[in-house]
């Protein structure tokens, strides 16, 4: 089996499913990510004028947090931070058509589509664009993964309501989650943000409490294709 993770910005891929790369990396799944945003320049009144060490800088530690995690092969595109509307969405969905050409996953984590982050929702529309399920394409699954500070904060105003119905126990893997968000030091906060270690370990045991595991990350199944034979 094959599985492709599917981000806007670096970290989403660590804060949705990091204990879950690790974990499907030990068992030797191969796992690749695609962070399909620059991740930094929304934080600047004119993004032409960044310092491109700042991006170099960032690629630079999700590729550490991939290597942490496990993961094959890391992609990354530079569609604009927090800007993902701006871009026609025929786009962002030739992107993830090519990595699907490219990767044959059998199975895709995605952004939630009722997240606060407009990137989030776009690449989840993308998403469910570029896996449509026509016969011989190799996508049997597609989930989305809860990020946060996104997810929690669009406080279900937004549909669709991220309502989990897949758990993966993460109890073995959790620190390498927290260390893999930890290379992150522009985008790490400290406690009480959602963001924070603590948080993120608290985050796991609640969703671990509730289908009677130690640590868990939660998922919505959107679609999966179970083949005859």
């Amino acid at each position: 089996m094959s599985v492709l993770v599917l981000a806007a910005h670096p970290d989403d891929e660590v804060l949705g499913c990091g204990g879950t790369i690790a974990r499907l990396s030990q068992e030797g799944v191969d796992v690749d990510i695609a962070i399909l945003g620059e991740g930094i320049t929304s934080r600047h009144a004119n993004r032409e004028v960044v310092d491109k060490s700042l991006l170099h800088g960032l690629r630079a530690r999700s590729r550490n947090a991939a290597d942490i995690l496990g993961a094959r092969e890391l992609f990354c595109y530079g569609l604009p931070d927090n800007r993902f509307d701006t871009v026609p969405l025929l786009d962002v969905v030739k992107i993830i058509e090519e990595l699907l050409q490219k990767l044959q996953p059998e199975v895709v984590y995605t952004q939630h589509g009722g997240d606060l982050n407009i990137d989030h929702v776009v690449v989840f529309r993308a998403t469910l664009t570029a896996t449509r399920p026509v016969q011989g394409k190799p996508v049997k699954a597609v989930y989305t993964y809860e990020v946060a500070s996104s997810s929690e904060w669009a406080f279900q105003q937004f549909a669709p309501i991220f309502q989990p119905s897949v758990f993966v126990d993460v109890s073995a893997t959790l620190e390498l989650k927290v260390q893999a968000m930890q290379t992150y030091e522009s985008e790490a906060r400290l406690f009480p943000h959602p963001r924070s270690p603590e948080a993120l370990r608290v985050q796991a045991v609640r969703w671990g409490s509730t289908v009677g595991l130690g640590a868990a990350e939660a998922f919505q199944l959107i679609r999966e294709i179970r083949s005859g034979g």
